[in-house]
């Protein structure tokens, strides 16, 4: 039985801002929170479901031991997937160079070979690959050779499983997780209708056969900030991806910065402004004034004023309740809003598709009466009573049933 709602949303909120502070300190100690128990699995909920267990591991000194032994499991999980994702990459970088194919190793993947992370700090769920339009059949077929199948297609990606494993459930990073792999042409995000696409920035000037690097340190952070501004938008962002761009922001110089305003770009770069706000909201000093300054000239007035008192929790899953327009103050234009207005209330056949697949594949969707409704019997319940997010129920049931309170 779960805590009641009220109680579990308060308690996520507390623990979800402490963990980011926490996590954002620039010097390691401090007093341990004088959390209840139930405080205490809500905080290893947050912890798993924003992807920082082991760099709390690494760098917090709250004693509580059960909190201990759940960051320390958390750590060493990671760190031994962390070693099958190196020998996939190298197996796919042989492969890749035998077929004369270009491949972008994307996010996570570039932030381990630029040495920001090391083995067992940073979770990767999946490895995300680029290749060019015209590229993309050969390396599906060097996927289907390591033993890959098709799991599912979007708009934005194609889903790759190993033919041979299941996800397991639980709490958290597993080693046994299999190693899924999403495979782009384009790199892009909806915000919330409206796709903007940095491919080009992304790809490699100088492409060779093989894994292949950003083109600049640049690159990356526009990725990273498109990335979080995707998820952002879709109230999905994780503690993880704010820390991401923080590192990466210490290596980075005015030059580095100014890839963002890509001159052949076909329009300013306002949705990094959002991102950004939120990292300097918690790591205080990571982004440089006139970038922001900057920024803030791009951005439209709604969504500039709003990021301004956005809080971690209020953008991601630790915001218990589902909001039925989530997103709508990224809309540029009275036409967008129009547009994404439209799609919520009757969404097109890409999009139910794509929720088929979600309730299909994602293990936090399965059983779940409320995913499987259809739509109208959706969009009711939204009215009349306030509904809670199936993925963050998910963790927070893993939490309470992994950590049996101390006596």
């Amino acid at each position: 039985m779960l805590p009641p709602l009220k109680i579990v949303k308060h308690g996520l909120r507390l623990t979800t801002e402490t963990l980011a502070l926490e996590l954002a300190k620039s010097q390691p100690g401090g007093t341990t929170p004088a959390w209840n128990e139930l405080e205490w699995q809500l905080a290893s909920a947050a912890a798993a479901a924003h992807g920082v267990s082991p760099l709390l591991c690494k760098f917090s000194s709250w004693q509580n031991p059960q909190w201990r032994v759940f960051l320390a499991s958390q750590r060493e999980h990671v760190e031994h997937r962390h070693r099958r994702i190196v020998a996939l990459l190298n197996r796919i970088d042989i492969d890749a160079r035998a077929a004369g194919l270009t491949i972008v190793p994307l996010k996570g993947s570039a932030l381990h070979a630029l040495g920001l992370y090391t083995p067992g700090d940073r979770p990767m769920a999946d490895i995300d690959l680029l290749v060019r339009e015209n590229d993309a059949e050969p390396t599906i077929k060097l996927l289907l050779d390591l033993g890959y199948v098709e799991s599912f297609a979007s708009w934005k990606h194609r889903v790759f499983k190993p033919a041979e494993g299941s996800p397991v459930a639980g709490l958290g990073e597993h080693r046994d997780t299999p190693v899924n792999i999403e495979l782009h042409t384009r790199i892009q995000e909806r915000l919330p209708v409206s796709a903007i696409d940095i491919t080009e920035r992304i790809y490699p000037r100088e492409p060779r056969p093989g894994l292949n690097d950003y083109p600049s340190i640049g690159a990356l952070m526009s990725h990273l900030l498109l990335h979080a501004a995707g998820n952002l938008c879709n109230r999905s962002l994780r503690l993880l991806h704010l820390n991401d761009i923080s590192l990466l922001a210490t290596r980075m110089v005015a030059s580095d910065w100014n890839v963002l305003w890509d001159e052949h770009a076909a329009d300013a770069p306002w949705w990094a402004l959002p991102p950004l706000h939120l990292v300097a909201r918690y790591y205080k000093n990571a982004v440089p004034e006139a970038v922001l300054a900057r920024l803030e000239r791009d951005c439209p007035p709604l969504l500039r004023t709003i990021s301004r008192h956005q809080t971690l929790t209020q953008v991601s899953c630790s915001e218990l309740w589902l909001h039925a327009l989530s997103g709508i103050e990224w809309s540029r234009s009275v036409r967008e809003v129009g547009r994404y207005i439209k799609n919520r209330v009757r969404p097109s056949g890409e999009a139910i598709k794509e929720r088929a697949d979600m309730v299909r594949t994602q293990l936090w969707l399965q059983g779940q009466s409320w995913v499987t409704s259809n739509h109208s019997r959706r969009m009711l319940t939204w009215l009349t009573r306030p509904v809670p997010r199936m993925d963050t129920l998910y963790v927070v049931r893993a939490a309470l049933e992994s950590l049996v309170p101390t006596k």
